[in-house]
């Protein structure tokens, strides 16, 4: 596939597959915070001793930006993709720190061709990211539109 632009039907493929990893550190944590969301836990080490969580801990805004980049570089950017109408759901379960390694994984979990478009596949997808100790920190559902190969046949 490498160099061929991927259809909705390509990327179909069953099971979970891993879309990247990511290292935060401590100053990507307060700039993507400063700028995004201010919170004092985000952005004040200091403050962030005091806090809930005991120390600094990333946005999760800012995990979900990651997502997204880490998305793009593995297959949307190679695909036919026409963007999404959105997520369904988002859930941040535990707090990533300075110095986590996020792995994120996607699978597919529903695709159907568009009533209204034919030539537009749907796929659902759900995200999972796991920091270096198995623990299971983000999950997001949505949907994602894609041009398919051939709208002139049937989804199989």
């Amino acid at each position: 596939m490498a160099g061929e632009l991927l259809y909705w039907e390509d990327l179909q493929q069953p099971g979970k597959i891993e879309i990247g990893r990511h290292t935060f550190t401590e100053e990507e944590i307060i700039a993507f915070a400063r700028q995004f969301d201010p919170q004092p836990f985000h952005v004040d080490p200091e403050a962030a001793k005091n806090s809930f969580f005991g120390g600094l801990i990333a946005s999760g805004w800012h995990t979900c930006a990651v997502a997204m980049r880490l998305m793009v570089d593995k297959y949307v950017n190679r695909s036919a993709s026409l963007g999404s109408p959105g997520l369904d759901s988002i859930r941040w379960l535990a707090p990533v720190r300075a110095g986590d390694t996020i792995t994120y994984h996607r699978t597919t979990t529903a695709a159907r061709v568009s009533e209204s478009k034919p030539d537009i596949g749907l796929l659902q997808s759900r995200w999972e990211a796991v920091n270096q100790r198995g623990e299971l920190v983000m999950t997001m559902e949505g949907w994602g539109m894609f041009r398919r190969r051939d709208a002139g046949k049937p989804a199989a």
